[in-house]
C-alpha cells in the first residue's frame, strides 16, 4: 500500500437498494391501522373513492402498492387521466401524489366523476389535506372530499423502531437494537427523519469500513441537529428519493 494512502477514508461504493413494498413487509401501527384495514377490506368498499394523506415516507406508496397488487390496479401517468375518463370502465386505478405531480385539473375532475358514476375503484395519495391542494377551483376538491379519507403517520416508539429495522433491512444492514433505541429516543419524530438518518449512517459506515455503531448514530444525530430547516429537509428527501428510496 502506498504510504500516502494511510489514514484515508475507505472509498464507499453505494450499490443502491430497493425498498420492499410487499404486503408482508408493511408495518401496521397505531398511525396506519385504519388505512391498512381499509385496503385489506377491498373489494368490500362502501364507495369507489379512497384518499390516503400523510407526510413523506409515512407509507402511503407502500399501501398503494399493496392495494394495486390485490386489486390489479394500474398507476397512470400524469397525461393519461383525460383519456381514461373518456374511455370509462371499472378497472381500478392508483393516482399518486395528487397534490404534487402537476395533474391537469379538468382531467382529474372528469376521472373522479367517471369513477363515482361507474363505481370505478380509485385510490389517491397526497401529502396535503384536500383544502391545500393547488387547484384553481373548488369543483375538484368537492369531489375529492367525497372519498373515504385516511391519514397515516409514524410517530410512536415501536413504529419508528420497526421503520428503522425495515430501512436497514432494505439496505441489507443489521443494526444492534440498542442503537435503534438510542436513535428513537433522541431523533425528531417523523418518518422523513428516520429515512435520512438511516441513509446517513449507512454511508458513514461504508466510508469507514465499519458496522453502524453508537458513535456513528450520535454523529448522525448531531449533524441533523436539534432544529431542522424545512427547506433543507425537502432537499435531503429529494436527494434520498433520487437514490431510490421512494417509500411514501
Amino acid at each position: 500500500m502506498n504510504p500516502a494512502d494511510t489514514g484515508r477514508s475507505q472509498l464507499a461504493f453505494e450499490l443502491g437498494h430497493t425498498p420492499s413494498h410487499t404486503e408482508a413487509d408493511f408495518m401496521v401501527g397505531e398511525g396506519n391501522r385504519l388505512a391498512y384495514a381499509h385496503i385489506m377490506a377491498f373489494p368490500n368498499w362502501s364507495g369507489p373513492l379512497t384518499l390516503i394523506t400523510g407526510p413523506a415516507k409515512s407509507g402511503k406508496s407502500h399501501l398503494a402498492r399493496i392495494w394495486a397488487d390485490r386489486s390489479g390496479a394500474e398507476t397512470p401517468g400524469v397525461d393519461a387521466l383525460e383519456e381514461l375518463s373518456r374511455a370509462g370502465g371499472a378497472a381500478p386505478l392508483v393516482i399518486k401524489d395528487v397534490d404534487r405531480r402537476g395533474y391537469e385539473e379538468a382531467a382529474l375532475f372528469h376521472l373522479l366523476n367517471q369513477s363515482m358514476r361507474d363505481r370505478r375503484p380509485l385510490l389517491m395519495t397526497a401529502r396535503e389535506p384536500v383544502a391545500n391542494w393547488p387547484f384553481a377551483t373548488d369543483d375538484l376538491k368537492s369531489r375529492a372530499r367525497l372519498a373515504a379519507l385516511f391519514t397515516v403517520s409514524t410517530s410512536d416508539d415501536i413504529h419508528l423502531s420497526q421503520m428503522f429495522v425495515k430501512l436497514f433491512g432494505d439496505r441489507q444492514v443489521t443494526v444492534d437494537p440498542k442503537i435503534i433505541a438510542y436513535l428513537v429516543a433522541r431523533m425528531e419524530r417523523s418518518p422523513e427523519e428516520a429515512v435520512l438518518l438511516a441513509g446517513m449512517m449507512d454511508r458513514m459506515a461504508l466510508q469507514r469500513g465499519t458496522a453502524i455503531t453508537r458513535a456513528i448514530a450520535a454523529e448522525a444525530l448531531a449533524q441533523r441537529g436539534a432544529a431542522h430547516d424545512d427547506s433543507q429537509l425537502e432537499l435531503d428527501l429529494a436527494r434520498t428519493e433520487v437514490e431510490g428510496n421512494d417509500d411514501e
